[in-house]
């Protein structure tokens, strides 16, 4: 059996590539809203090590990753199959 593609969303923290339905950017009030009530209902994982919040991943399962790496960056590692740091987590603060 295979094993399954993980992205690194950041800090040495995987999600597993199969269960991500989107990327989205944290900055809009919708989003922030949406974040607010999944976290009342204990749907949030917040991978972001106290860092501000970049972006949101949406997973198959209907709860949220929190990541302090932009969704853009998380693309091209989901793309590209390049799971290092890349762009370091401290360059993202």
């Amino acid at each position: 059996m295979p094993l399954p593609t993980i992205l690194n969303v950041g800090f040495n923290n995987y999600v597993i590539a199969d269960k991500v339905v989107a990327m989205i950017s944290s900055e809009s009030a919708p989003m922030r809203r949406i974040i607010q009530t999944l976290r009342k209902e204990g749907k949030v994982i917040d991978a972001t090590q106290g860092r501000r919040t970049r972006s949101v991943i949406f997973t198959s399962n209907d709860g949220i990753v929190l990541s302090a790496i932009s969704q853009e960056t998380l693309a091209k590692r989901l793309t590209g199959g390049d799971n290092s740091v890349g762009e370091t987590e401290e360059d993202e603060e």
